[in-house]
C-alpha cells in the first residue's frame, strides 16, 4: 500500500515514519497533523515541516482488515483487536495482522536513503502500538528516536521486550505523550506503556496534558515534539 510522503524542502538529513490510528488513513492523518502548530517563532510559519525543512515525512497506509468485534469486513487498521480499553483481551485477533504490518514498516525502513539511526519511528494510538512492535521486532536496530501519542503496549511487543535487547537498540530515546481527557485510549494504558519501556530502554520521556483528547495537544504538545526532535537529530 502506498504511503503519503512529504519530501524535505532542503537537503535530506532525517526521516520520520509516522503511523496513523485505527479507522483513519495516511492522507487524512497527515493533513490534520500538519495543521498543528508550535508556539514559536511568533509571526512565522510554525508547522513541523516549516520547523524541520530537512526531514522527510513518510505516512504509511494501514491495510483494510476485518474488525471482528464490529462485524465490519474492511476497516483501516494495522491489526484487529477486541478492546482499546483492554488491549490484552483476545490477543489472538492481533497477531497475524500485526506481524504483516511490522513487515511493511521494516521494509520502508530498509528502503530509506538514510541509515536507521537517522530515522524516527512514530505513531498515534494503534499506529504507535504498531511502531513499538516493529522496533522490538527489528532486533538490534538503533533508531534516532521513537515518538508515541495516545497509545499502549500490545501483547506482542510486551512479550518480545522481555527477551534480551541489543544495547544499541536500547539506547534509542523515547518520547510518549497522552492527554488525561483522552476518551478513546485511557491514559492509564499510556502510563503502563511508559513504565514497561522504562524497564528496558535508556531514556523514556513522558508528557501528560490536561487537555487534548485523542490527539496532539496544541501548542504545548507540539513544542515538546519539536524539542525532542531537535535534541535527537
Amino acid at each position: 500500500m502506498a504511503s503519503t510522503v512529504l519530501l524535505p524542502r532542503e537537503r535530506h538529513s532525517h526521516t520520520i515514519i509516522w503511523l496513523h490510528g485505527r479507522d483513519s488513513s495516511a492522507a487524512e492523518f497527515s493533513s490534520e497533523f500538519f495543521e498543528s502548530e508550535a508556539s514559536q517563532p511568533e509571526g512565522q510559519p510554525r508547522t513541523l515541516p516549516d520547523l524541520f525543512p530537512t526531514i522527510k515525512w513518510v505516512f504509511p497506509q494501514a491495510p483494510l482488515l476485518r474488525a471482528e468485534r464490529f462485524d465490519v469486513e474492511n476497516m483501516s487498521q494495522w491489526f484487529d483487536m477486541w478492546s482499546v480499553e483492554n488491549p490484552q483481551e483476545r490477543p489472538e485477533l492481533q497477531e497475524h495482522g500485526l506481524r504483516n504490518s511490522i513487515a511493511q514498516i521494516l521494509s520502508i525502513v530498509r528502503e530509506e536513503a538514510v541509515p536507521s539511526h537517522k530515522i524516527f519511528l512514530a505513531g498515534i494510538s494503534q499506529g504507535f502500538a504498531t511502531a513499538i512492535s516493529a522496533f522490538v521486532a527489528s532486533g538490534g536496530t538503533q533508531f534516532a528516536g521513537l515518538i508515541g501519542l495516545c497509545s499502549w503496549l500490545p501483547p506482542f511487543a510486551d512479550r518480545v521486550l522481555h527477551t534480551p535487547m541489543d544495547p544499541l537498540a536500547g539506547k534509542t530515546p523515547v518520547f510518549l505523550a497522552h492527554s488525561s481527557d483522552d476518551d478513546v485510549v485511557p491514559v492509564g494504558n499510556g502510563k503502563l506503556l511508559r513504565d514497561t519501556l522504562r524497564i528496558h530502554m535508556g531514556t523514556v520521556e513522558w508528557k501528560e496534558y490536561k487537555e487534548g483528547g485523542h490527539w496532539i495537544n496544541e501548542p504545548e504538545g507540539v513544542d515538546d515534539i519539536v524539542r525532542f526532535l531537535r535534541a535527537n537529530m
